[in-house]
């Protein structure tokens, strides 16, 4: 790999984001995460609002996809606007790999870069992740059980509908880190000393 490029896999308040962050921070190397929503946004010509509404979800088989008068488009003419943002993240993503260091999170980074990226999975049990989310945003418990739930449905959905794969098989990670058992600082020691 003549870059290095992580990818990082989360469930939902697994901290994943945060580890990925802080890593390219340590590391001196770029960030994406919205941002690839962000650039996606300005190669299109699509307001970011747009995509942010479909970013790592699936299209609904039982919504038609032309809801917007974007996609009244020829360019997008039925075609669902998460299926474009996918594409473009895609492309994006490839072009960042070849050009720069980089830490990618979630849309199928891993699965697009296969074995050009240091490829990892941050989970947590559940219980750890509600209480995450409750200390982030502030949510009471049965709010935060409800949104850990829904995320990682999507997430799950998103990735094993783009790429055919199980988004919980962890044999397609290099490697795979419980948020729960370490703290940030010992987390980045093992990534950057596997890198």
């Amino acid at each position: 790999m003549s870059k290095r490029i992580i990818t990082i896999n989360r469930m939902f308040g697994s901290n994943g984001r945060v580890i990925g962050k802080a890593l390219a921070d340590e590391l001196g190397i770029k960030f994406y995460d919205k941002e690839l929503i962000e650039l996606a946004s300005k190669e299109k010509n699509i307001p970011f609002d747009e995509f942010a509404k479909v970013d790592e979800k699936k299209a609904s088989q039982w919504r038609f996809p032309i809801d917007h008068e974007i996609q009244m488009d020829p360019e997008f003419h039925f075609i669902p606007m998460n299926d474009v943002l996918y594409d473009i993240q895609r492309k994006i993503i490839i072009s960042l790999a070849e050009k720069e260091d980089c830490v990618i999170v979630g849309r199928c980074a891993n699965h697009i870069l296969k074995d050009k990226t240091l490829s990892v999975f941050i989970y947590a049990p559940f219980e750890d992740r509600v209480q995450n989310v409750m200390a982030r945003t502030g949510r009471e418990e049965k709010s935060a059980r409800k949104l850990v739930k829904k995320m990682d449905k999507e997430r799950r959905s998103y990735y094993e509908y783009f790429t055919d794969q199980k988004w919980m098989d962890l044999t397609q990670y290099q490697l795979c880190i419980d948020s729960s058992r370490f703290d940030q600082k010992q987390i980045l020691q093992m990534l950057k000393e596997v890198l």
